[in-house]
C-alpha cells in the first residue's frame, strides 16, 4: 500500500481519552460508585462521550474525545459479545489498517472502521503477545469473560498513563492519580521512596511509585493480568537495547544517518491524520522545526504552527520567536504566536496543577498549559518534538559520562537536585532512611543492553526520566484542554534505531550531532547551528515579587506547617534567599517544594 494513500484516508477512533475501572475479587458485590466518581473527574480527557459496563466482577468506565468524527460504532466501553471481550482504550494504534488485514486473512470480520475494534481482534488472535504488534501510543484493559480474567497494557514508551490501587476486595484504575483518590478508597500517604525520588530527580518519580503509599503507575513497556481471585501478573514486553550487531558495527556515519532520515521520515507520516488540521507546537529548536519540515515534505497542506512567548526577566529571554519565524515564513506554515504576559502566569497556576496527575516542577508545565488552552482553539490534534534530547543525546550532562570510570556517581553529580545526605537533613524522621535514589540508577545501570556509561545515562533517560516529565507533562496539559498530542521521536521503531547508533554521532558535537546533519537536508541551518534553547519562563526560576507572596501563602499556610514532611527550618532558609538554591540542571528547589505543597493541597492530601 503506497504510504501517502494510507495517510490520506487514515481514520483512527479515539485518541486522547479517559479510561478507569473497579475490578472486584472473591465474589465481592460489583458497583459503579468509584467508576461513576472517576470518569466525571476527566471529563477533559473525553469531553465527547462517556459510558460505563457493568460485568459480572468488572465495572469499566470511558470518556472519548473524537478526532474523526466517526460513527458511534467505535464509542467505549467497546463490547464483541461474541468473542466475549470488553475493552476500554486511551491511545492511538497508527498501524491498525495492517493489523487490521492480516486479521481478517485470520477470518476475522469488523462492524467499525477504527482502531478500537483492531485492539479487540489483536488479543483474541494473539493473546498477550498482541501488544508487540502495535505501533502506537496507549493504555487499554480488556475484560476476557471467556478466560475470566483482565489484561492490560501500556505502550512501549509510556506516553499514555495507567496508575492502579489495590486492596483485598478490589483493583481501581484510572488514566489520572486524582480521579483514584476522589473515589475515597486511598488513605493518601505520602510514599517515603517516592519523595526521596521527588526530590532527587526534579519530581520524576519512577514506575511503578508515586507519591501516594499503595497506589501504583504499570511501568511503559508492561502488560499486567488480573485473575478473579486478586492475583496480579506483570510482564515486561519490551526493552531498549543498544548494542550492535557484527553488520551494524560495520555502519559508517553516512549510513546511520541514511537509516536515521529514513525511519523519522516514517515515524512522522504515521502520526499524520489528514482528516483534520494538524498543528505542531514549533518551539524554534531544531526538534519541532525538523518535524515542520518533513511533515510539508510528506505534502501535508496548511499545517498550522504554534510559538509561545514570555517577556524577558532579568535580561534572559523569554520567547524564540526569532527561529519559529524562520521555519513558518521558510514552509509557509499558518503561523501562530502566543505572547503570554507574565500576568497569566499566576491566575491560572490553580488549574494548571489540577491538571497534573503527579506533581511536575518543570517551569514549562504552565507554558504549555496557556500553549495548549490557545492551540485547543484551532485544532484537536497537534505533533510535538520531545523526546529527540533523550533519544540523540542533547543533553550537557551526556558528554561527562563519555568517558565516565564510576557512572552511578557520574550520573547522580551531574543529574540528581540533591545529595542523599541534602535530603536526609531536610526531611522529616518519618521519611529519613535509604539512598534510594542512588539504589535505583545503579540497578538500572546494571542491567543488561547498554555496555557504556554513556549509553546507561541514555537508556535511563529515555526508558524512565523521559516518560515521567517531558512526556507525562504534554499529555497532562494538552488534555486539560482536550488537544490530543503525538510524539514522532517517541516512536518505536525510530527509538530503536537511535539506540544503536554509536554515541559519539549522537553526543558529539554539542549534542544531537547526527539528527543535525540529517536536518540540514530539510531546514535551514540557522536553526540547526543556533545555541540550544530551553522553554523558558524567567519567572519561575527567579521568584520574586508576587511569585514569592504566591510561595509564602503555599508554605506559610497551617497545611503545610503541621505536615511534617519537609522540615520549616528548610522551607525558611529557601525563603530568605530563592536564588541561592539552584538546582544542578537549573531548578528552583524552593518551586520544587511549593509544586509539592500545593499539590497535595489541590488533591485533598
Amino acid at each position: 500500500m503506497d504510504m501517502h494513500d494510507n495517510i490520506n484516508h487514515l481514520s483512527i477512533g479515539d485518541d486522547m481519552c479517559g479510561i478507569c475501572g473497579e475490578l472486584f475479587f472473591n465474589d465481592h458485590p460489583v458497583n459503579e460508585k468509584s467508576v461513576k466518581i472517576m470518569n466525571k473527574d476527566m471529563i477533559k480527557r473525553g469531553p465527547d462521550h462517556e459510558d460505563t459496563y457493568h460485568g459480572i466482577w468488572a465495572s469499566l468506565g470511558h470518556r472519548r474525545l473524537k478526532i474523526i468524527d466517526l460513527s458511534d460504532e467505535s464509542n467505549q466501553p467497546f463490547i464483541d459479545p461474541k468473542l466475549g471481550l470488553i475493552l476500554v482504550f486511551n491511545g492511538a494504534i497508527y498501524n491498525f489498517k495492517e493489523l487490521r488485514k492480516e486479521l481478517e486473512q485470520l477470518g476475522y470480520t469488523f462492524y467499525s472502521r477504527g482502531d478500537t475494534e483492531v485492539i479487540l481482534k489483536a488479543y483474541h488472535a494473539w493473546g498477550e503477545d498482541c501488544v508487540k504488534k502495535f505501533n502506537g501510543m496507549f493504555a487499554f484493559v480488556i475484560y476476557d469473560q471467556k478466560n475470566n480474567c483482565v489484561f492490560m497494557a501500556r505502550d512501549r514508551l509510556g506516553i499514555k498513563p495507567l496508575y492502579f490501587f489495590k486492596t483485598p476486595e478490589s483493583l481501581i484504575f484510572a488514566s489520572s492519580l486524582p480521579a483514584i483518590l476522589k473515589t475515597g478508597n486511598v488513605a493518601k500517604n505520602i510514599s517515603k521512596e517516592a519523595l526521596h525520588f521527588y526530590m532527587s530527580l526534579h519530581a520524576v518519580v519512577p514506575a511503578p511509585y508515586t507519591l501516594i503509599e499503595g497506589v501504583r503507575k504499570l511501568p511503559p513497556a508492561t502488560t499486567m493480568t488480573i485473575k478473579k481471585d486478586g492475583t496480579v501478573i506483570q510482564r515486561p514486553y519490551w526493552n531498549l537495547n543498544f548494542e550492535r550487531d557484527n553488520e551494524e558495527g560495520q555502519y559508517t556515519f553516512e549510513d546511520w544517518k541514511q537509516y536515521l532520515a529514513t525511519a523519522f521520515m516514517a515515524a512522522v507520516k504515521r502520526r499524520l491524520v489528514a482528516d483534520v488540521p494538524v498543528g505542531v507546537l514549533l518551539s524554534g529548536g531544531i526538534d519541532s522545526s525538523l518535524i515542520v519540515g518533513l511533515l510539508a515534505e510528506a505534502g501535508q497542506k496548511d499545517l498550522k504552527t504554534f510559538s509561545i512567548g514570555f517577556e524577558s526577566v532579568g535580561g534572559e529571554k523569554g520567547d524564540e520567536f526569532m527561529y519559529s519565524d524562520i521555519i513558518a515564513r521558510h514552509f509557509a506554515t499558518d503561523h501562530h504566536k502566543i505572547r503570554v504576559n507574565s500576568d497569566q502566569v499566576l491566575p491560572s497556576m490553580t488549574a494548571c496543577v489540577q491538571a497534573m496527575s503527579e506533581p511536575m516542577v518543570s517551569h514549562d508545565c504552565i507554558g504549555f498549559y496557556l500553549l495548549s488552552k490557545e492551540v485547543a482553539k484551532h485544532v484537536k490534534v497537534v505533533q510535538s518534538g520531545q523526546g529527540a534530547d533523550e533519544i540523540f543525546g542533547g543533553y550537557h550532562w551526556y558528554p561527562p559520562m563519555m568517558d565516565s570510570d564510576n557512572p552511578v556517581q557520574d550520573y547522580c553529580n551531574v543529574f540528581c537536585d540533591r545529595t542523599n545526605d541534602e535530603f536526609q537533613q531536610i526531611v522529616h524522621n518519618d521519611f529519613q532512611g535509604d539512598d534510594f535514589t542512588s539504589q535505583f540508577i545503579e540497578k538500572r545501570f546494571s542491567l543488561p543492553g547498554a555496555q557504556i556509561p554513556v549509553d546507561k545515562a541514555l537508556r535511563i533517560d529515555s526508558t524512565i526520566m523521559l516518560v515521567d516529565d517531558p512526556v507525562k507533562r504534554v499529555d497532562n496539559m494538552t488534555m486539560a484542554w482536550s488537544l490530543e498530542a503525538r510524539v514522532p521521536f517517541l516512536d518505536h521503531e525510530l527509538v530503536e534505531l537511535a539506540a544503536k547508533i554509536p554515541s559519539q554521532h549522537k553526543v558529539g558535537n554539542g549534542g544531537k550531532y547526527i539528527l543535525k546533519e540529517m536536518a540540514r537536508s530539510v531546514i535551514p541551518n540557522e536553526v540547526i547551528d543556533r545555541p540550544k534553547g530551553y522553554f523558558p519562563v524567567p519567572a519561575l526560576k527567579y521568584i520574586q515579587g508576587k511569585y514569592l507572596d504566591f510561595v509564602k501563602t503555599v508554605l506559610k499556610s497551617d497545611t503545610c506547617k503541621s505536615r511534617k514532611i519537609i522540615r520549616n527550618e528548610y522551607i525558611d532558609l529557601l525563603l530568605e534567599s530563592p536564588e541561592a538554591h539552584i538546582t544542578p540542571l537549573k531548578g528552583s528547589k524552593l518551586w520544587q517544594v511549593t509544586l509539592l505543597e500545593f499539590w497535595m493541597q489541590q488533591n485533598g492530601i
